[in-house]
């Protein structure tokens, strides 16, 4: 159910929690993983430092310096336009919080790539030999708003249908 007249603000102040923590968690991984393998935390979860140059899944790392002022471009685009969203738009919680979660996570990842021109990932999930990506807490917070898009555009929180046929 949507409110014509909430503000936006509480949820550009959970993007900007997002943004500190994220930063913060870079900080303290590259301060204690750097020069160490992976380190064991549960079976499955390894912390290890890894600079990422490329997009998700390390996509476009080997493309020689260019993307970095593509996806810091690209990822500044989506922000101004989602902070646009959040300060017009009249209040949707799941879609809202989505785009929080989002905008969170690519304003940390944008400021990793001005900084250092690649983005500090630090969590490694594996199962045996098999490795997840590593990934950091604003992957998890853009990953999070994804699942919140899809379930709102799905209609999971409206009790109706919000797809293609509408």
């Amino acid at each position: 159910m949507a409110e014509k007249n909430a503000s936006g603000i509480p949820y550009l102040a959970g993007a900007g929690i997002i943004v500190v923590v994220d930063y913060l968690t870079k900080l303290w991984a590259v301060s204690a993983l750097d020069g160490w393998g992976p380190q064991a935390v549960l079976p499955g979860i390894n912390l290890v430092l890894v600079r990422n140059t490329g997009a998700a899944f390390g996509f476009l790392a080997d493309a020689g310096g260019w993307q970095t002022f593509v996806f810091i471009g690209i990822g500044i685009v989506i922000c101004l336009a989602l902070i646009g969203w959040l300060v017009t738009k009249r209040r949707e919680v799941a879609l809202d919080t989505g785009l929080a979660l989002i905008l969170g996570g690519a304003a940390g990842n944008i400021i990793d790539r001005f900084r250092q021109g690649s983005v500090i990932d630090f969590i490694d999930l594996h199962v045996g030999h098999w490795h997840w990506p590593a990934f950091n807490v604003a992957d998890i917070a853009i990953s999070a708003g994804a699942v919140l898009l899809v379930a709102d555009l799905l209609g999971l929180f409206s009790g109706k249908d919000r797809g293609p046929a509408e």
